[in-house]
Formats: C-alpha cells, structure tokens, sequence
C-alpha cells in the first residue's frame, strides 16, 4: 500500500503541447444562462462568535427586474429632443465640420498610436514616460494639501474659461 502511494505521488504528468495556431478571432463556445434559484445565491458562512461558531447563511441580492424600477428611455421622446436641439443651433455647418474633424482626430490618432505600437521597444518607453509622468504629477498636485488646492484652483479657472464666464 505504501509502495503504490509513494509510486503514484512521485509521478510527474506530463501534458503534451499543442502547436499554437495564431487565429485573429477565436470562437467563444455557448455557455448555458444561469439560474438564479435561492440556492446559488446562499453562501454559507462560518462566524466565530463569543459563544461558540455558528453558521451563517449570507444572501447575495441581485437586481430587480428592468420593469419595476429602470427607468424606461422613450426613443421618440429622445429623438424630439434632439431635433429640438438642432432646429436652435444658429451654426449648424459649424457643429459638423468639429463633429467631423473629432472623428477624424480619433482615426488618425489611432494609426498613429497603432504603428507606435508596431515599434519593438517604443511602447515600452512609452509605458515608463507615462509612468513617470504620473509619478510626478502624483508628487506636484496630489501628495500635499495646498498643491490639492492649487488643483482645484486651476480646475475651476479652467472650467470657466470653458463656459466663458470668465
């Protein structure tokens, strides 16, 4: 008995590789949906009290039910909404050519950031350059009181000068 113990522990599994396969997109197999009965929710628990242990069951609480408290978004009144919007813009050429440039911002700054990461060793000192920029911004604005306040100062002259009330 001991012999086969001290045979069985001792030896190794050994698991063969599987040649990778580079795919772009892998399939995600179907997982069956959760039932939510009392029992997957009950953890039990065991507590050390005063008086002894004891066992306690702890219920995880889930969501209600999108039709008692959600707040339904009623689409015709959002698309009202927003033809009354845009019916009082003065500018409205000017609201497309700064949609439009947004968008195009966004696209070449993804190319851009996209053959950054081609580079072999140029994310990786991005990564320590941003690293170390929050360091330092850590240090000058968060660490002590009156730099927090100094913060808070720049933060608001700015949203002011953002809403032009300044």
């Amino acid at each position: 008995m001991a012999m086969t113990v001290a045979a069985s522990s001792s030896m190794a599994v050994m698991i063969p590789r599987v040649p990778s396969i580079s795919a772009r997109c892998s399939a995600v197999p179907y997982l069956p949906p959760r039932s939510f009965g009392r029992s997957s929710f009950a953890v039990p628990v065991k507590l050390l009290s005063g008086n002894g242990l004891h066992k306690v069951e702890l219920m995880k609480t889930r969501a209600s039910s999108s039709d008692e408290t959600s707040t339904a978004i009623d689409t015709n009144e959002l698309f009202t909404d927003l033809k009354e919007k845009w019916d009082g813009l003065e500018n409205k050429s000017t609201v497309i050519i700064y949609g439009g440039g947004a968008i195009v911002a966004v696209w070449l700054s993804s190319i851009v950031v996209g053959a950054i990461n081609s580079v072999p060793l140029l994310p990786k000192v991005m990564e320590l350059v941003g690293l170390g920029y929050t360091g330092w911004f850590v240090y000058r604005y968060l660490l002590f009181k009156s730099s927090r306040k100094e913060l808070a100062e720049d933060i608001d002259s700015l949203k002011k000068k953002i809403a032009g009330t300044e």
